[in-house]
């Protein structure tokens, strides 16, 4: 665990709310000279807490297709797990990969246009990994609420807290491919400079600063965030898959939990549980504590939940790597 100070805390938390703004504006609102900023920022990075700088894309609008698969793992070692890990991170439509334990062991997050992709790759993982699967499950995406890192600010977070922003929903776009490589750099690296995309893409910078506007007028870009490692800050990463016995409850549930400044996503797919949480936390007592809270707040209308403990992210990002 590394110990960081409030001003780090701070700015951390700015650069979740938008990972492109200024260093000097970031000092503004921390209270710090921009040369402080940078080099807390630096230090951040070099620590391992900063791994990355990426964007929120709607690939929904898009038109895209996001499946999610679960895997519990049998009779494996730790050369076949790797193995199978290393599968998923050379797929270019796989988008997130998570180790995990409790429910599942393996978390795979894919983007894909067409179901007969799908269904290919369905059948090739079967084929080459289905003897180490105990169980297994697929699930369409609907929708994300993701919430700004309030935990970061102990007591000084804001109680009731408003989502960042909603994907999953809305007009579907076409894009050329020029838009499509601007989103997937901007996807891998959010803090890529207008410069640097000029270079990569061929295009002027005021050209390129005019596409990033107006493909976050339309709602595909929907925000930029940082990626942390928050194991190095003393935090572990739980989710909970709530089944619900009355689903007219959901909005009022939505409303008392987001109060949480650990709350970090709130998912929602088909197939599994009515509603799931995300919540950075010091451990699994307080994931208890949490639940067994909600739990006797709506008694009635909450069946029961699932834990899930992530281990790690292996991948992280919002856009496939090809069109």
């Amino acid at each position: 665990m590394i110990k960081i100070d409030l001003k780090d805390r701070k700015i951390l938390y700015q650069l979740d709310i938008n990972s492109r703004q200024p260093y000097s504006k970031i000092g503004k609102k921390v209270g710090l000279p921009k040369k402080n900023v940078d080099q807390r920022i630096n230090r951040l990075i070099k620590e391992g807490i900063i791994k990355a700088f990426y964007s929120v894309i709607d690939v929904y609008k898009l038109g895209y297709i996001i499946m999610r698969f679960h895997y519990k793992y049998q009779y494996i070692n730790n050369e076949i797990e790797k193995e199978i890990i290393e599968y998923f991170m050379n797929d270019k439509n796989s988008v997130l990969i998570a180790s995990c334990s409790g429910l599942y062991n393996l978390k795979v997050i894919r983007i894909i246009k067409e179901m007969n992709e799908f269904y290919d790759h369905w059948h090739n993982i079967q084929n080459k990994y289905g003897y180490y699967f105990q169980n297994r499950s697929s699930s369409l995406f609907i929708d994300e609420m993701y919430y700004d890192y309030s935990f970061l600010l102990n007591d000084i977070h804001l109680i009731k807290r408003e989502k960042v922003t909603l994907i999953g929903r809305g007009k579907r776009f076409e894009i050329d491919d020029f838009d499509f490589q601007l989103l997937k750099n901007l996807s891998a690296n959010s803090r890529i400079t207008l410069y640097e995309l000029a270079e990569i893409l061929n295009k002027p910078p005021d050209i390129i600063k005019k596409h990033i506007e107006n493909l976050e007028k339309n709602g595909i870009i929907r925000g930029f965030r940082i990626d942390i490692d928050i194991s190095k800050l003393g935090y572990n990463i739980f989710r909970a898959h709530v089944f619900l016995n009355d689903y007219n409850m959901r909005n009022d549930i939505i409303n008392y939990i987001r109060c949480n400044p650990n709350l970090v996503f709130i998912d929602t797919y088909t197939g599994e549980a009515d509603l799931e949480f995300e919540f950075y936390l010091k451990n699994i007592n307080n994931f208890h504590e949490i639940m067994d809270n909600l739990l006797s707040k709506f008694p009635q209308a909450i069946k029961n939940f699932q834990s899930l403990h992530i281990n790690n992210y292996h991948k992280f990002l919002y856009m496939p790597e090809s069109k």
